[in-house]
């Protein structure tokens, strides 16, 4: 549960499911040092097991006993469905359910996957053969977008049959004015900035924003930058703004996304893989326009030249566009209302909500077993 999609959706979730005919239990482990517990920085009010040894590194004894942890909670609980998120907790959860001998109805959810620029080749094929023998012994998948459902389709991960996308659904808080949320973050209310939200990660690729940095830079354009977020990298990242004196200011993680977005001008995605990012949905609720690398399923929450520019990784290209909003205000206006308008009908909580229940009772005359 650290800071992130999947965090978020779960959250909204436990809190949003009818108590009245869902009895359930939120089983999850702890994050890496250099990650944000979301349960512990914004999500206090969810109930929450925790599991020891459960993490997102790979330690073999740590995460056998943590699935005999879990087999024992699924004896215990004995639930209709198990529902698992992640990569890695999706393999520990299903193997307990099977391992328990409790029969019940098994759910994936993809938020997004791990076929590109996170392993070695040879890993990835693992992480696939793996997939596709726990596919055997799930009901159902859900993708957070079309696009990473097709490309699990294609490398032999689940079928057609099986999966149901169901979009991500968040809720704001009170959104500030953007004078007040420049104020409160200290940055000049006559400037624009252009913001990096998210994990400050390798697939995030923060060294190709400080690429278009430097290049905006160097065609004289006048914008400054924001980075909010947190990751392995942000040290690193931010030696380099410092060495190179590039006008970034990062704001480490915060708990307070709506007054950056408020502050904001421009979001800027870079990413060199995503499944259906979150950034980029708060952006358009907030009515910020937004320029993405045309990644994942970013194309499906950012209509293109209608709620935000989608480009390729190119940096020139990306300049290009982050340029073109700074220069035309009419048209940054234009796309953060559309954008708003957007996001606002397509992706809230209480629609995330009603696909999961359901879902859920569809299980019951509709088990799609293999």
């Amino acid at each position: 549960m650290n800071i992130g999609g999947p965090a978020v959706q779960i959250s909204g979730l436990m809190r949003g499911l009818d108590p009245n005919i869902f009895d359930h239990k939120l089983l999850t482990g702890y994050c890496d040092e250099n990650e944000s517990d979301y349960l512990i920085n914004v999500a206090k009010d969810v109930t929450v097991t925790r599991i020891d040894g459960l993490g997102r590194s790979i330690k073999p004894i740590a995460d056998l006993s943590a699935l005999i942890s879990i087999i024992r909670i699924i004896r215990e609980f004995r639930p209709d469905i198990i529902h698992t998120h992640t990569a890695k907790a999706g393999v520990i959860g299903r193997a307990a359910s099977i391992l328990s001998g409790h029969r019940s109805f098994r759910v994936h959810t993809f938020h997004g996957h791990l076929l590109h620029g996170y392993f070695s080749r040879s890993k990835t094929y693992s992480l696939i053969l793996i997939e596709r023998i726990l596919g055997h012994f799930t009901n159902r998948f859900i993708s957070v977008g079309l696009k990473v459902q097709q490309d699990l389709i294609e490398v032999g991960i689940g079928t057609r049959e099986k999966f149901l996308v169901i979009s991500p659904g968040l809720q704001l808080k009170e959104i500030p004015t953007k004078r007040d949320a420049k104020e409160s973050l200290g940055l000049d209310p006559d400037i624009l900035y252009c913001s990096l939200i998210g994990r400050v990660t390798e697939i995030k690729r923060p060294d190709r924003f400080l690429a278009i940095v430097k290049e905006l830079h160097r065609r004289n354009v006048e914008i400054k930058f924001l980075i909010a977020g947190s990751g392995n990298l942000l040290r690193d990242i931010s030696e380099k703004i410092k060495l190179e004196n590039l006008d970034v200011t990062c704001l480490g993680w915060r708990s307070d996304i709506e007054v950056v977005l408020a502050a904001s001008d421009i979001v800027l995605l870079t990413s060199d893989n995503e499944g259906t990012p979150l950034s980029l949905i708060q952006a358009g609720m907030v009515g910020v326009p937004v320029v993405a690398t045309d990644v994942g399923s970013v194309s499906e929450i950012v209509v293109a030249g209608k709620t935000g520019l989608v480009k390729s990784t190119n940096i020139q290209e990306l300049a290009d566009a982050v340029e073109s909003l700074v220069q035309d205000s009419h048209l940054r206006r234009s796309l953060g209302n559309e954008a708003k308008t957007f996001t606002h009908k397509n992706f809230s909580v209480g629609r995330l909500v009603s696909d999961h229940e359901n879902l859920y009772t569809s299980l019951f005359t509709h088990p799609t077993n293999s």
